[in-house]
């Protein structure tokens, strides 16, 4: 399709992958190869990401499922099971809030939870805000994250709309099966996150994956795999 990088593989019911901030579909290659065998697998790169094309405006999450939506629309499916990571997971819940777009869903690392904001945090924003008014390039070089740091300056607009939306309210219009996955050692989406996610969604699950961080689908693929496979079936 022109301008999204898509790859397919196997028959069957739909399946389709989301993948993280800064990612691109390969990310679920283990899981892409082993899920092939049962499902018609599909995993495209979102835009601004990997092989498709950069964002021309700034995107937030509900941008990017609209813009999910019109894929799947596109390539003919039709209430696929859902597998995402991270930021992916953040499209999942807010394409899930919607209705029925996606039947089952396995959200690793699932982000979308905004931290309660702490002092320190909230002085460090004032001051980001001040140097930027007499001094933008300084401020830009000074402050934010590494993975902001790399953004052009449309994909950071796009971040900080993303970082910034709690999904919390969304998850609570959730009526499908999600069961979310996340390593023990995971700090930027702990499993406290997911805890939070189940009690917002009836009938959600939630398993910790030992000696995994952030990546636990690439940490542990055959423990991921089997407990993806397990879920979707039943």
């Amino acid at each position: 399709m022109k301008g999204v990088s898509v790859l397919q593989a196997g028959s069957g019911k739909d399946l389709v992958f989301l993948h993280g901030y800064l990612a691109s579909k390969e990310s679920f290659y283990p899981q892409i190869t082993y899920f092939s065998r049962f499902y018609r697998v599909t995993a495209f790169d979102f835009l601004g990401f990997g092989q498709s094309d950069p964002l021309m405006r700034p995107f937030s999450v509900s941008d990017y499922c609209d813009w999910t939506e019109e894929m799947l629309h596109k390539l003919n499916i039709v209430f696929p099971h859902v597998i995402a990571h991270s930021f992916g997971g953040r499209v999942a819940i807010k394409c899930l809030s919607r209705g029925e777009l996606f039947d089952k869903a396995v959200l690793c690392g699932c982000a979308g939870i905004v931290k309660k904001r702490t002092l320190s945090y909230r002085v460090k924003v004032k001051t980001y805000r001040f140097v930027k008014k007499i001094a933008p390039r300084y401020a830009e070089k000074k402050f934010g994250s590494a993975e902001y740091k790399t953004l052009s300056p449309v994909m950071r607009e796009s971040y900080k709309k993303i970082v910034n939306e709690d999904l919390r309210k969304d998850a609570e219009k959730i009526t499908r099966p999600v069961l979310f996955i996340n390593g023990e050692r995971d700090e930027d989406t702990p499993v406290a996150f997911a805890k939070e996610y189940c009690s917002r969604i009836r009938g959600s699950k939630y398993l910790v994956f030992n000696g995994c961080g952030h990546f636990a689908h690439l940490d542990n693929p055959s423990a991921f795999n089997l407990a993806a496979e397990e879920f979707l079936k039943c």
